[in-house]
């Protein structure tokens, strides 16, 4: 499943990039792309495991980046 979320106060490319390896890492993450410049996260995700696997992006957002969030 490919969901797209707008991403808020995201401030470098560097923490975008950072994001990305650790959301890819994340079980039931099949791919995702963070974008600096358009301020949006896409990822897509097994079936069946979305709210599992979004709680820990959230997570691992925040350890990168502790300003930005993820609006859902």
């Amino acid at each position: 499943m490919k969901k797209k979320f707008k991403l808020q106060d995201l401030d470098c490319a560097n923490c975008a990039a950072k994001m990305e390896d650790g959301i890819r890492k994340i079980p039931g993450v099949q791919d995702v792309s963070v974008s600096f410049m358009m301020q949006k996260m896409t990822i897509e995700i097994e079936d069946g495991q979305v709210d599992a696997v979004m709680k820990q992006v959230v997570e691992c957002c925040a350890k990168v980046e502790p300003d930005c969030k993820i609006l859902m």
